[in-house]
């Protein structure tokens, strides 16, 4: 590798000190506007660290990426956000960078390829791997940059992805602006290994540390990592040692660090101590240093005109951005009138193949979903068809790969994320929370997230608490994803392939005690419309409102309930976000009863969200309460007897029945 050395013309070091002045008197006035209450929420200002964002974000080419953290206001300058639509997004109007929806820590801009600071410490990490990944597997040349703090390296998703980016030779810079305080602990109290790099290198990736006040050894640092970036295709990490001199956010009082600290540190800034040195060595002269603060002087001017002057969106506009306006359509396919004999865990494998087949941009990454075959042996073969590249084995970093697959999304690929079970998402609901479900949101539309997300749910196994949730009435509670249970062969084969095709993340769960379920199905079975529940039963007498693993079970009491000349409707909902509502008061309006049969626990589950639904919408024609068959409130227990008595089963669903039905 070739070493550049920096060209130190006055034209050149012109244009690092006017960068940092602009930036820094930037930051000024936001300070001021916050304490005139122009300017909310939390404000976490970038001053004495002007030389990180200043040095390395202008050496980046147009194709390159940059994420950010909470104090990305530096970065979005440098990276060529107008001035004018970051101060827009700080008031919080609708002309600003993000809409006005994000504010201070969530600028975004698709134009530059800014993609966006994340008020999660460590969250953006996964995100930039995930869009490297995209660039790796298409053959791309572009780095991403990923600026956080030290205080991430406290956090899981730094050690998952730093993993994953050496594993996968990802084209990262991480550049770590170490300003010596995570929010109000200084590092030694928080860090048993104070040497930020050295945490980075036992990962084995080229960690290097600069003096990040020094904006020169900042740009020749990341000229050199950025140069062996391209040339090898490798990470390399860098981290900038420098000191914010003011408080963390403008909420902070800043009581544990003493004054004559920050003074002391103030003597060393990048601004003073580069533009002393440029007078000293006659590179620049006062009236220069006084022409750059008034050129960025008249910017903030306009720039808080244009703010001032700016529109708040109206209140009618405030579900815009959750979702895309509208899914893409797919196209059902014909039937056949061939029958196959398969099984839930075929169906399951033949979408991926399908979509695998179709699309160059579907991949499957997760634990064990190459060499193994998936913990369901759902991908088994599949690896040899597609390979190791397309066939992603993870490592056991449910946060870190999540994250990757949702980056990844965000950069035009169409990841499929297996999370092992349904207990183990938790440790990537940060990545599916706060950033799957909220970026297209924080964004202002500018980013979507075509991922799709699959994994086991429910008991039945004899698997214990830790392996048998039901937790996909959690997800359903979140806006900004779709959430899908298919219970039969048709939908297992057919749900995938039109998820694919969904501007928005998709989850989709698969009852682990579904994947033996056998049965024909046409040979020309395809993708299925995923926005409508199914009546799988008509009846008149009441209506049993089920999904997933309890599908069957609740078609078992139907026929049950019909020997005793009780005909129960029989609806699946396939889609537990958004929920077809049409079809659900529809069939209560005409039968005028109702059972919600769900193997979530009952308190807070999604039985309830129906059953209120049910008694906003149609309560005038009821001729009973709505029932609910739920699961025990315990966490489901080891032995066969005490698990098959914790979850509905089908005497359970049959008394409920009865009970609406006015019969003991």
């Amino acid at each position: 590798m070739t070493t550049s050395k920096p060209r130190l013309d006055r034209d050149h070091v012109k244009r690092l000190l006017s960068d940092m002045i602009r930036i820094r008197r930037f930051e000024d006035k936001c300070a001021e506007l916050y304490t005139q209450e122009k300017i909310r929420g939390f404000l976490h200002l970038y001053d004495g660290e002007e030389a990180i964002a200043a040095g390395i974000i202008p050496l980046l080419s147009d194709k390159d990426r940059v994420v950010a953290t909470y104090r990305e206001h530096g970065h979005a300058l440098m990276r060529g956000v107008s001035m004018s639509s970051v101060m827009a997004e700080m008031y919080g109007k609708a002309e600003g960078c993000s809409g006005g929806r994000g504010g201070s820590m969530h600028l975004f801009d698709a134009a530059t390829s800014f993609y966006g600071g994340n008020a999660i410490v460590g969250g953006g990490l996964p995100l930039a791997a995930g869009l490297a990944l995209a660039e790796r597997m298409r053959g791309d040349t572009g780095v991403t940059a990923c600026f956080f703090g030290e205080g991430a390296v406290a956090e899981g998703e730094f050690h998952e992805t730093l993993n994953l980016a050496v594993l996968w030779r990802l084209p990262v810079l991480f550049v770590c602006e170490n300003n010596g305080y995570a929010m109000g602990t200084a590092l030694a109290r928080s860090e048993s290994e104070t040497d930020v790099s050295r945490k980075a290198a036992a990962y084995g990736i080229e960690a290097r540390v600069v003096d990040g006040m020094d904006i020169v050894a900042v740009e020749v640092a990341a000229t050199q990592a950025l140069q062996e970036i391209r040339e090898t295709g490798k990470p390399v990490f860098l981290e900038c040692r420098t000191y914010r001199f003011r408080a963390h956010s403008m909420f902070d009082a800043q009581l544990y660090r003493p004054n004559d600290e920050v003074e002391e540190w103030r003597k060393k800034g990048p601004i003073l101590r580069f533009q002393s040195w440029l007078i000293e060595n006659r590179l620049i002269h006062e009236e220069d240093i006084r022409e750059f603060e008034k050129q960025a002087d008249a910017e903030i001017d306009e720039a808080v005109a244009f703010s001032e002057a700016g529109t708040w969106e109206p209140v009618s506009s405030l579900t815009k951005d959750v979702m895309a306006p509208s899914a893409t359509t797919v196209e059902a396919s014909s039937p056949t009138g061939e029958l196959v004999e398969t099984t839930y865990r075929e169906s399951v494998r033949a979408a991926i193949f399908d979509a695998m087949t179709r699309d160059p941009r579907v991949f499957l990454m997760g634990e064990d979903v190459g060499a193994y075959g998936g913990c369901y042996a759902v991908s088994k073969g599949l690896m040899d068809k597609f390979g190791a590249d397309r066939l992603r084995d993870t490592p056991l970093s449910e946060s870190g790969f999540t994250g990757a697959g949702i980056g990844a999304a965000c950069a035009g690929m169409r990841p499929i994320v297996e999370l092992m079970t349904v207990n183990f998402s938790l440790l990537a609901l940060d990545q599916i929370l706060n950033t799957a479900a909220t970026l297209r949101h924080m964004s202002g539309g500018q980013f979507g997230v075509p991922v799709v997300i699959r994994m086991a749910t429910g008991a039945g196994k004899q698997l214990a608490a830790q392996h048998s949730r039901s937790l996909e009435g959690w997800y359903a509670h979140i806006p900004g994803l779709k959430v899908l249970a298919p219970a039969t062969l048709e939908d297992a084969r057919g749900m995938l392939w039109t998820a694919l095709q969904d501007p928005d993340p998709v989850l989709i769960f698969e009852n682990v005690m579904l994947y033996n379920l056998s049965g024909q199905i046409d040979s020309g079975a395809g993708p299925v419309d995923i926005s409508r529940a199914a009546i799988r039963r008509p009846g008149k007498d009441l209506t049993l409102i089920t999904y997933g693993g309890s599908l069957h079970k609740t078609l078992e009491a139907a026929n049950s309930l019909a020997s005793e000349g009780i005909g129960a409707e029989v609806i699946d909902l396939r889609s537990l976000r958004p929920l077809d509502d049409e079809t659900i008061m529809g069939s209560v309006a005409r039968t005028r009863r109702a059972v919600i049969v769900d193997e979530g626990w009952r308190s807070g589950s999604l039985a309830a969200e129906i059953s209120a639904r049910i008694t906003e919408q149609v309560f005038w024609t009821l001729d009973a309460p709505v029932g609910r068959v739920c699961s025990e409130e315990v966490p489901i227990p080891y032995p066969k007897h005490l698990e098959d008595a914790s979850i509905p089963q089908v005497p359970a669903i049959v008394a409920a029945a009865k009970s609406v039905m006015g019969q003991s």
